[in-house]
């Protein structure tokens, strides 16, 4: 692998009712990430369609496909022409009945590379995620790109310290998060700036703690759940946007609106992350013979 700096592309975007105009928007927007720079894209979560998981129907599992599959096809075409790397978040359709969140890698001559399924699977209020996908079973991952090692974990992971830290571990220099999260409108005055600094925060100190770069990349736009014209009553989701590239020292370095779509391009400074690990050796100092605890729900009295 190449040991210099790199560009990543960050695709901010909304999506519509229908897919396949999702998907081609999905492309021509990697297509202009590569032109100003991009060698690894990534774009968010479920780009496909509108955010579904604000209700249940079981009519939605037949927007699944399998992977490799249309999507895939249809990112690598552009992938091949652009000649980069691209992170594509799809409904998995595995087998009959079994169904995941999955991230796919497509490699600069357009095959896929590899993929994570998605870990931490949420069941709140119109995030009713449990009800469509299976938790995954591959593990935390790092791949290979052109331009060197990057993983991915996707939505409601970056909540979750241990995903970073076991991904870093594998030689990750970016964190992927691609996400689909916003505000409930009745909850947006009282609560939206520490709903979002808070989802900001916890993402940045994965990068301070594991002396990495995070790359979160968000939707847009206010939806309800349209696919194909079902759609959900009610007030929806405002997605916030707000799509982020922070360096291992937390830094914001490149940050995206709340309302619009945008593409973010963000350098990866390799001496950077060289430079910041060795000042804050986190990974040094680590005392992984005191850790055993972790892989317990909980302690109850300190047992």
């Amino acid at each position: 692998m190449k040991n210099q700096n790199f560009r990543v592309g960050l695709i901010q975007m909304s999506c519509g009712p229908d897919p396949e105009a999702n998907l081609q928007k999905a492309v021509e927007r990697v297509r202009e990430a590569a032109r100003l720079g991009a060698e690894v894209i990534c774009l968010p979560e479920l780009f496909r369609a509108q955010y579904f998981c604000q209700r249940e129907d079981i009519a939605l599992f037949d927007e699944a496909e399998p992977i490799p599959g249309p999507s895939t096809a249809a990112i690598g075409e552009v992938a091949r022409e652009a000649r980069v790397t691209v992170i594509a978040s799809l409904f998995e359709r595995r087998a009959p009945g079994l169904y995941h969140n999955t991230a796919a890698y497509i490699q600069p001559d357009g095959s896929l590379g590899g993929i994570y399924r998605k870990m931490h699977i949420p069941d709140d209020p119109l995030y009713y995620e449990k009800f469509y996908f299976t938790p995954g079973d591959l593990g935390y991952k790092a791949y290979d790109t052109q331009v060197g090692r990057v993983g991915t974990l996707v939505c409601w992971d970056q909540w979750y310290p241990e995903g970073a830290r076991i991904t870093a571990l594998q030689g990750a220099n970016v964190l992927f998060y691609p996400t689909a999260i916003g505000w409930h409108p009745a909850e947006k005055d009282e609560f939206g700036v520490a709903q979002y600094e808070a989802w900001q925060t916890i993402q940045r100190a994965h990068a301070i703690a594991n002396g990495v770069f995070v790359a979160a990349v968000n939707r847009v736009g206010h939806e309800h759940g349209d696919v194909r014209g079902n759609r959900v009553e009610g007030a929806g989701l405002e997605f916030w946007g707000g799509s982020f590239l922070a360096d291992p020292f937390g830094r914001i370095v490149a940050k995206a609106a709340h309302d619009k779509e945008e593409i973010l391009i963000g350098e990866i400074d390799l001496k950077l992350l060289e430079e910041t690990r060795r000042n804050w050796p986190f990974l040094r100092d680590r005392r992984i013979d005191s850790y055993e605890p972790i892989v317990h729900r909980f302690l109850d009295g300190g047992k």
